[in-house]
């Protein structure tokens, strides 16, 4: 079976982390800044705060801006459940803003009516998520110039899209947005095992998403309200969690890192022969929107419908033709304001019918750093005979 994404672990990789295995720090020790401050340095930011996953980095970029009981925060039905769920752990109520059709990220024109149909009922959300989908970023100038208009947090969920460029700058930049989430799960761009990275340009952000990420602990004895306990003193001023990343997955993150620029551009190499070799066929291959190129996690083509059939029986034919060819092809996403979870809290289908309607047609196929071009040839074929 060839997989649609799996993680490339080099004998650098295993020697970090031996060496940190061999050291006197296991979980919290030096890798940890070490892997932040050259992560923020790849992006173009000011801070990095690692976290356990993207899911942890999330829920405390909700925290760190304030969401909580009674807010709203909007993002896009076409993303893994993580993107809605951050909100619902502080107890927010969620919402979301239907895709572009070219690029299956959120739309601006479909935001921007939103807005002003919220401003007008008196909800506007705090904060809006916007989710880069299979490494391509949004059109953040324009979402970040409509949050500025109504007063709206910006949050970028990049966990698809770590080496992706948008207006001459890396994604993870933070110039249209408060902070920038990162995931570094194993069929992702680059990997720490679990693990997920927060950025921002905001000193007073980086220092909530600290406390944050350990129980809502401060040691520094300027911030105590009890002087000259002794060095072992700490004090918990809020709520917060163990959402730290380990030493051992810092080094490994660190040794990654290194080769990440190759990953991308691998990626970047295959995805163009992917457009190359599928040329013609009965299907829509991704889209590029100008501004930016992507990161390229996911490789999704859109099944073209046949006249009188139904578009999603013809998707699940060919993505069962693949399957039974030994190829994992898989599918992202079942929009999640369909999933029972939140049909229960008023969704139904049909409010986000860009969202469902490229659900039901979509396909990722194999795409990650070791894929061969004969694997790559592979794909192609079995995808040429599921179509016929």
């Amino acid at each position: 079976m060839i997989p649609y994404g799996r993680q490339s672990i080099s004998e650098d990789d295993i020697a970090a982390v031996v060496d940190v295995l061999r050291s006197d720090w296991l979980t919290q020790g030096p890798y940890i800044a070490r892997f932040e401050q050259a992560l923020a340095a790849y992006c173009g930011v000011r801070h990095g705060v690692a976290v356990a996953s993207a899911t942890a980095a999330l829920h405390s970029a909700c925290l760190a801006l304030g969401v909580g009981d009674g807010d709203l925060v909007w993002t896009s039905p076409n993303t893994f459940l993580a993107s809605a769920n951050c909100a619902r752990y502080c107890g927010a109520d969620i919402d979301f803003v239907d895709i572009d059709t070219a690029t299956y990220n959120m739309s601006v024109d479909a935001l921007a009516a939103k807005l002003v149909k919220a401003r007008a009922t008196g909800r506007l959300p705090k904060v809006i998520i916007a989710v880069h989908f299979a490494g391509q970023c949004c059109d953040m100038r324009a979402i970040h110039a409509l949050a500025q208009q109504y007063g709206v947090k910006l949050i970028e969920d990049a966990s698809h899209a770590l080496g992706a460029d948008y207006l001459g700058g890396k994604v993870g930049n933070c110039r249209y947005s408060e902070m920038t989430v990162f995931s570094f799960h194993p069929v992702k761009i680059l990997t720490t095992g679990e693990g997920g990275m927060v950025t921002t340009n905001d000193s007073t952000l980086q220092q909530s998403l600290m406390r944050l990420r350990s129980h809502g602990m401060r040691r520094d004895p300027a911030a105590l309200e009890q002087q000259d306990q002794g060095a072992w003193y700490y004090e918990q001023h809020e709520l917060g969690y163990n959402y730290r990343l380990t030493d051992i997955q810092a080094a490994l993150g660190l040794s990654q890192l290194r080769r990440l620029d190759l990953f991308i551009a691998r990626r970047r190499a295959l995805a163009a022969r992917y457009d190359a070799l599928l040329a013609g066929l009965p299907l829509v291959t991704p889209f590029q929107a100008a501004g930016g190129e992507s990161a390229w996690h996911l490789y999704v083509i859109w099944i073209k419908p046949d006249s009188g059939r139904m578009l999603a029986a013809q998707r699940r034919e060919v993505f069962d033709s693949l399957r039974r060819q030994g190829i994992g092809a898989n599918v992202h996403y079942f929009p999640v304001p369909l999933q029972p979870y939140y049909r229960e809290r008023g969704f139904y289908a049909g409010q986000f019918p860009h969202a469902e309607r490229y659900y039901q047609g979509a396909i990722s196929l194999p795409l990650y750093y070791s894929l061969s071009e004969a694997q790559q040839d592979q794909v192609v074929a079995a995808l040429q005979k599921a179509l016929s």
